[in-house]
C-alpha cells in the first residue's frame, strides 16, 4: 500500500447508533468493531468511533472543530449530498456556495452526527484552492 491515508478519531456513546448514521447514511464501510469501538472507511479513510462516558454537548457554531472530505470531483459531491438528503441526516449547515466568482469558490454543505460531530464536505471548482491561492485569506465562513 503506497497511498497515504488520513485517520480521526472522534467520541460517541453508542456503537449501534454509530453504525446505522455512518454505514446506512453515509455509506461508510465498517471494520473490525467491539463495544469499545469502531473502524469505518469513509471514501478510503480510517475513522474509528471510540466509545466515551464523558458529555457531549453540541458546539455553538461550526468552528473551530469538524472534519470532512474535499471531493475532487462535483459529481461525487453531488452524489453524496444527494445520499445525506434521501437518508434525512441531520444539515447542521445546508448547501451553499462561499466565495462565488473567486479563486477560492466552492460548494459546501454540514452534516451533525448524532453525537454532535460536525461533517463538513466541499468541492472547489478550482482545485488550486484547495492549499493554494495564497493572496487570498477567505478561510471558511471568515475573512
Amino acid at each position: 500500500m503506497s497511498q497515504t491515508l488520513f485517520h480521526l478519531a472522534f467520541p460517541v456513546t453508542d456503537i449501534a447508533q454509530t453504525k446505522a448514521y455512518y454505514v446506512d447514511g453515509l455509506g461508510c464501510i465498517p471494520g473490525r468493531e467491539n463495544r469499545h469501538a469502531l473502524i469505518l472507511n469513509l471514501y478510503g479513510h480510517q475513522l474509528v468511533a471510540h466509545i466515551t462516558k464523558e458529555p457531549l454537548i453540541p458546539q455553538s457554531t461550526i468552528y473551530p472543530r469538524h472534519f470532512g472530505l474535499i471531493f475532487t470531483q462535483e459529481r461525487d459531491w453531488q452524489d453524496l449530498l444527494e445520499r445525506a438528503q434521501q437518508q434525512q441526516l441531520f444539515f447542521r449547515e445546508e448547501t451553499k456556495n462561499r466565495f462565488v466568482d473567486s479563486p477560492l469558490e466552492h460548494r459546501t454543505f454540514f452534516l451533525e452526527d448524532p453525537f454532535f460531530n460536525l461533517i463538513e464536505f466541499k468541492y472547489y471548482r478550482h482545485p488550486e484552492a484547495i492549499f493554494g491561492s495564497y493572496e487570498h485569506t477567505q478561510i471558511g465562513d471568515r475573512a
